[in-house]
């Protein structure tokens, strides 16, 4: 399934000699969510992390990665960014912004940096999972490993 081809995140983390595993699973064009991602790939969804870009009232883009299983709150999300307003980046700007499409959208190696928040609870766990930038593909790495290679803050927004 895998075409052998390394992902910009992949590359990324190599750059920067970040330690990752690469998980590889079989997807389905319907259900392309982290927690269908993480039961496909047989990962504990508290351990699979999704990838949310936001685009506030200023234009400005901004990357949340927060479990599977929960949802941002919009409230505090509008807190951390000072921004008054936040929305869903709409699916047919996923890919020009980030280079990245859904169900493959890494926080690591997009095609712009953007500010990017970690939900802390991800510190609890030893090992978490990401896209690896492609679909069918995540990455193993540590939460402290995630932060440093995408510059991210932790920060508390679910």
């Amino acid at each position: 399934m895998m075409k052998n081809k390394k992902t910009n995140a992949m590359r990324l983390l190599e750059t920067l000699n970040i330690p990752y595993e690469v998980i590889e699973y079989e997807f389905d064009e319907e259900h392309l969510d982290a927690i269908h991602a993480s039961e496909s790939a047989g990962l504990d969804p508290e351990q699979v992390f999704k990838t949310i870009v936001m685009k506030g009232g200023s234009n400005q883009l901004y990357v949340f990665v927060t479990p599977a299983e929960f949802t941002i709150s919009l409230k505090k999300a509008r807190e951390l960014t000072s921004e008054k307003t936040l929305e869903l980046l709409k699916l047919d700007q996923l890919l020009k912004y980030t280079g990245y499409i859904r169900g493959g959208c890494s926080p690591l190696g997009m095609i712009h940096h953007y500010p990017t928040f970690i939900e802390e609870v991800s510190r609890l766990q030893d090992e978490i999972y990401v896209s690896a930038g492609q679909r069918g593909l995540q990455l193993k790495l540590t939460p402290d490993d995630l932060q440093r290679a995408c510059e991210g803050t932790f920060a508390d927004f679910t």
